[in-house]
């Protein structure tokens, strides 16, 4: 006998997530009760994630539930927050229970480790979308934001973006044959190949680095859209404009592995570089005076400075990315800044 909707919400998500002492009523009733602490501003950030869109169709539902919290966790970190609480509206085709146990698995094993309590949402039966809400707290006044970089702070981005826009390259081949690209997803290196589809179907929220950059960063923005893009969009926030260094933008030893040997070519990783999203990254905006204190997460590779903001003038492009490379500039000025759900459709 097929599942019911209460049933479903009763096995699968009644004790999902972290158990916290500042959820009062959770799952179960019209609405949940919570108590946050004193002394703090509440952070909400919410995202939806559509197959066909924003996963392939037929991904692994672990992945799928635990991107579905660490998008929204990046969010929370972009703001300097620590999460507390999280809403899951659910639509499926159908109340498939193995799916729904490997989704369960992902979303909750992330909610635990960042101490998320599930304390409500919503399921319903239509075409496979998730959507997710997240509630954090952060010291009050305290919050980062996209505004607060002034020219000549030194813009910086944590790991390597790129790796998630090559990840699903590879789990979805086709995409990059229809391009006009000899490409097989069996072709280079096996441990790059796994390394990259890993950094999109799992991607880590950077909340510690969140964090640690309340004392330090003068803006912040999660890398989902693009890194160009979401830098362009730090800085307008900001009243300026942005210079990259394209030699400085930090590429993994994956990615690196895999251009070297065909699989990308170069124009493939520049493009994932600077306009793919999903890294669940942070690009952020530091005075140059503070620059010392990046240094022990330069040295751990944790963080790269890649460019600077600069006075906005009348008709320039908020981005300007500079390179030493002749060959490498007319693939640069090819590309879209970043990825719009409009715009790009």
């Amino acid at each position: 006998m097929p599942l019911g909707e209460f049933e479903l919400i009763d096995r699968f998500f009644r004790e999902a997530g972290g158990r916290r002492g500042d959820v009062v009523l959770g799952v179960g009733d019209d609405g949940a009760i919570l108590r946050p602490p004193e002394g703090v501003d509440l952070i909400a950030v919410s995202d939806t994630l559509v197959e066909g869109v924003h996963f392939p169709a037929g991904a692994p539902a672990r992945s799928v539930g635990h991107r579905a919290l660490a998008v929204n966790l990046s969010d929370i970190a972009a703001m300097g927050a620590a999460p507390a609480w999280s809403l899951l509206a659910l639509t499926l085709p159908r109340a498939d229970e193995i799916w729904l146990k490997e989704f369960t698995e992902g979303f909750s094993l992330l909610a635990l480790e960042y101490e998320v309590s599930l304390v409500g949402g919503d399921t319903s039966r239509g075409p496979l979308m998730v959507g997710v809400q997240v509630f954090g707290f952060v010291p009050r006044g305290l919050a980062l934001r996209r505004a607060g970089g002034q020219p000549g702070d030194l813009i910086c981005v944590s790991g390597t973006p790129g790796d998630a826009a090559a990840g699903l390259a590879l789990l979805t081949p086709d995409a990059m044959v229809g391009a006009g690209h000899k490409f097989r997803r069996d072709q280079g290196d096996v441990v790059a190949r796994d390394a990259l589809r890993a950094r999109f179907e799992y991607p880590t929220p950077r909340l510690v680095l969140g964090s640690q950059l309340l004392d330090l960063a003068t803006a912040c923005i999660d890398v989902s859209d693009g890194l160009a893009g979401d830098i362009g969009k730090l800085a307008a926030a900001s009243g300026c404009a942005a210079i990259l260094d394209l030699e400085r933008v930090p590429r993994s030893t994956a990615l690196a592995a895999l251009v070297r040997q065909g699989v990308f070519e170069e124009r493939d990783a520049l493009r994932f570089m600077l306009t793919g999203g999903d890294d669940c990254e942070l690009a952020f905006t530091v005075p140059p005076e503070s620059r010392h204190a990046l240094s022990a997460l330069e040295a751990r590779g944790e963080v790269s400075v890649i460019g600077a903001l600069v006075e906005k003038e009348g008709g320039s492009s908020l981005v300007t990315v500079r390179t030493e490379h002749s060959r490498l500039r007319q693939y640069l000025d090819a590309l879209p800044l970043s990825f719009d759900h409009f715009s790009n459709a």
